[in-house]
């Protein structure tokens, strides 16, 4: 007879999801600096399981100095591990996490743990905080590596440089796949027989920044030394860098989008609102707009009336942040809030087919009509 899989969980394990979730988003995102005789350690037992000599292991303060080391790989693309690491570091691990899950629970609850301990927080590490920081890593890789080819004669091959860069492995997102395999080993009991996988696995998150595995190199990057992030776990500092490693390399965010220095450096009560009529990223102006606010804009910008009801007015902003479908700038409206006894004034964006400052308080009152309010407030 066949056994009976388990069709939820019991409240108290239910508890536990955001418990492991935070634990495994802890050690990911742990500053440095590295410990690098553990590292180095780490690194040569990963070899072993791939059956692979222990290589030369060279660390870079930053991301990016990889290139340095990079370059002379370049026309030997057999020489990456990465693929190959990870297969053999995680295959056996999810071979029987997967023979375990789906003879023990139901195929609904083994999707809702995936989905809400590794897929959950992979997507919040890969997009809202790690993927903008790559992405600017990246930049400045190609960025030097065009300095470093330019004069010498030889040409850069992008693809390939591309595949080099992209040989890295990110301790910080294999964290969500040992979320799920460390919920699963002490929650619900899975047989823990996973010898040497599981312990290097689990070195290589705590103990290593970010890897990128060759034949016989292995460059192993440092943590940042400093890392902010707001409630969401997007990267945001407000003056500071949001990512800064030893050398003084920094990263400037504002509720995960990736700032230019001379934005970041300064705290945004120091923001002008005249530079959202200058900034021409778009990502870069939406962020700028709540962080100086609509209700700084209203006072210090050139604005326009168009409605008014009592102490509310609907009015159209000179500075555009979206197109129409002919690439048109779309006006921005605001409802002008002023409290009647302190004088005070807020700002709230409505949608660009409000057309009265009526229409505009309802909406933001969720269709209650403001002849209804008891109270004026």
């Amino acid at each position: 007879m066949s056994q009976t899989k388990v069709k939820k969980l019991t409240p108290e394990q239910a508890a536990l999801i955001p418990v492991y979730r935070d634990k495994w988003r802890e050690i990911a995102l742990s500053p440095g600096p590295i410990n690098r005789s553990k590292a180095a350690e780490t690194i040569k037992a990963a070899y072993a399981i791939m059956g692979k000599k222990p290589p030369e292991i060279i660390f870079c303060d930053r991301p990016y100095e990889a290139a340095d080391i990079i370059v002379s790989q370049l026309d030997n693309p057999k020489s990456l591990l990465r693929s190959q690491l990870e297969s053999k570091l995680r295959g056996e691990l999810e071979k029987k996490l997967r023979s375990y899950l789906r003879s023990k629970l139901e195929s609904q609850l083994e999707r809702q743990l995936q989905s809400q301990l590794e897929h959950q927080l992979y997507t919040e590490l890969q997009s809202q905080l790690w993927g903008p920081q790559e992405e600017d890593l990246t930049r400045e890789a190609s960025n030097k590596l065009s300095q470093q080819f330019s004069g010498t004669g030889r040409k850069i091959h992008w693809l390939t440089l591309g595949k080099q860069i992209d040989n890295c492995i990110q301790p910080e997102l294999l964290a969500a796949y040992g979320s799920l395999l460390d919920f699963c080993i002490s929650v619900l009991n899975l047989p823990h027989s996973y010898g040497r996988n599981w312990i290097v696995f689990q070195s290589i998150v705590r103990d290593c920044g970010w890897i990128y595995p060759y034949d016989k190199v292995c460059v192993v990057c440092e943590r940042p030394i400093a890392l902010s992030a707001d409630s969401n776990h997007r990267l945001h500092a407000e003056g500071t860098p949001a990512v800064q490693f030893a050398d003084g390399f920094s990263i400037y965010a504002y509720h995960g989008v990736i700032l230019p220095e001379w934005y970041g450096r300064l705290h945004p009560h120091q923001w002008q609102s005249k530079w959202v009529l200058k900034e021409q990223n778009a990502e870069v102006r939406r962020a700028l707009i709540p962080g100086i606010t609509y209700d700084r804009i209203c006072q210090e910008l050139e604005v326009r009336e168009l409605d008014s009801w009592q102490e509310y007015t609907l009015l159209s902003i000179d500075f555009a942040d979206d197109f129409d479908e002919e690439g048109n700038p779309k006006p921005v409206y605001l409802l002008k809030m002023t409290c009647p006894s302190t004088g005070l004034i807020h700002a709230l964006r409505v949608p660009p087919n409000v057309r009265s400052a009526k229409e505009a308080i309802r909406w933001v009152n969720w269709g209650t009509d403001p002849e209804e309010f008891s109270v004026q407030t």
